[in-house]
């Protein structure tokens, strides 16, 4: 069975007005009964995901979205659910019902699209039923749009879809790789990995995984270890490691026993290059020092974990930055949101703060830090944000050919 995760899968949109034929559509790519089908407007209200492979592209995930005419109170907001997934759409196929052609959602969903710059297909469904085609392909011809006529019931037009999606494939829809740009043949490795209470039971973190693989995959080794292990690791290995990766709750502790002339980074500054732009995080994080008393700071997690403990963005975090202001008689305002609830408008706050982003697709992510950037709202993350009151961004970045020109803030850790 494919393991692969659905942040490293290619997300393919499928959008559309009710009874267009969006869940019979997903079913016969799929070739399996995912989405529910029925006659009835708005039988498909939450996202529906189904994970699978093409052929030519590899692991893909396919997202089944409710009607884009949907009305109402609830109507509205499925609707804005639809549109929410846009955010981390690499191929959309807007699904039309040949019999109605292009309308007023049709129209503002393609606007969306190009102004977000996603490749698109035009699905010209049903054509099983006798109905006119009107100017619905001239409008394609005429606009440029690739677009593709199917009978997503009688299965006929899927495999022309289907080569068309492989076509439209953005090569840049994920990172290729994590570190092994920086790394050479033979390079040893080391993986600092703390066994806390939000490592998930008898497994590594995700990330910890990814990055062990794409070690082997540069033909490095690689040694894992906890913190406890490092000092004598160090002194009874025969090769120096060219790099030695931390989880950042124990960078102060490595750093120094770590020598100045072995590489030191971060699972949170590789994951700011993997997902998104770590130049940006690393300048983000420096606005860190401008906090004032009742600032409005967002802290914004992709998955929704219960929080165990001293959970990094619900305690360690907002700790670490109000310990500041002890004293003052005031806090920062902290917001948080999880999962896909990242708000569109982030104007108001001083800061975002991210976490690592590893289960958000690529786009996603670059639309998060997009979205910041836009409003003029400095981002970063988690580890960043420590590895910067530790006092060494600098050399958490430096493996990247990255000059933090930090300036250390007198901060607890």
């Amino acid at each position: 069975m494919n393991k692969t995760p659905l942040s490293n899968r290619m997300h393919i949109g499928i959008f559309g007005r009710r009874n267009a034929g969006k869940s019979t559509l997903i079913n016969a790519i799929t070739g399996q009964e995912i989405a529910i089908v029925s006659e009835i407007p708005g039988t498909t209200t939450d996202p529906v995901y189904k994970a699978m492979e093409i052929h030519d592209i590899g692991p893909v995930v396919m997202i089944d979205t409710g009607g884009i005419d949907d009305d109402g109170p609830i109507g509205r907001m499925r609707v804005e659910k639809a549109y929410k997934i846009l955010n981390k759409t690499d191929v959309a196929l807007l699904v039309v019902d040949r019999a109605m052609g292009f309308g007023d959602h049709e129209e503002y969903l393609l606007t969306e699209m190009k102004t977000r710059r996603i490749p698109f297909i035009i699905v010209i469904n049903k054509e099983d039923i006798a109905a006119p085609l009107g100017d619905l392909e001239d409008i394609c011809r005429n606009k440029k749009y690739t677009y593709v006529k199917v009978s997503a019931l009688n299965k006929t037009g899927i495999p022309e879809l289907r080569k068309k999606i492989v076509d439209l494939c953005p090569d840049d829809f994920e990172r290729k790789m994590i570190l092994k740009d920086i790394l050479e043949p033979s390079d040893v490795v080391v993986l600092v990995a703390p066994l806390d209470i939000e490592a998930p039971k008898g497994r590594l973190k995700l990330p910890q995984v990814q990055t062990i693989r794409d070690i082997l995959d540069s033909d490095c080794t690689t040694i894992v270890l906890k913190e406890n292990e490092l000092e004598g690791m160090l002194a009874n290995l025969k090769a120096r490691p060219k790099l030695v990766i931390a989880e950042s709750q124990v960078f102060a502790k490595v750093n120094a026993m770590l020598p100045a002339d072995i590489l030191l980074t971060s699972f949170s500054a590789l994951y700011a290059r993997y997902k998104g732009d770590l130049e940006t995080l690393a300048e983000g994080v420096k606005s860190v020092e401008s906090l004032k008393p009742g600032d409005k700071v967002l802290i914004a997690e992709a998955c929704t974990h219960h929080p165990i403990g001293d959970d990094i963005g619900r305690v360690v975090i907002p700790n670490l930055l109000n310990a500041r202001f002890e004293g003052a008689g005031e806090k920062l305002n902290i917001d948080y949101c999880a999962g896909y609830d990242f708000p569109q408008n982030v104007k108001d706050y001083k800061l975002v703060i991210h976490c690592g982003g590893c289960m958000l697709n690529r786009r996603e992510m670059i639309y998060r830090i997009n979205t910041a950037k836009n409003a003029g709202v400095p981002i970063t993350n988690y580890g960043l944000v420590i590895a910067y009151a530790s006092g060494i961004l600098d050399r958490i970045v430096r493996p990247f050919g990255i000059n933090a020109e930090m300036k250390f803030l007198d901060m607890p850790v």
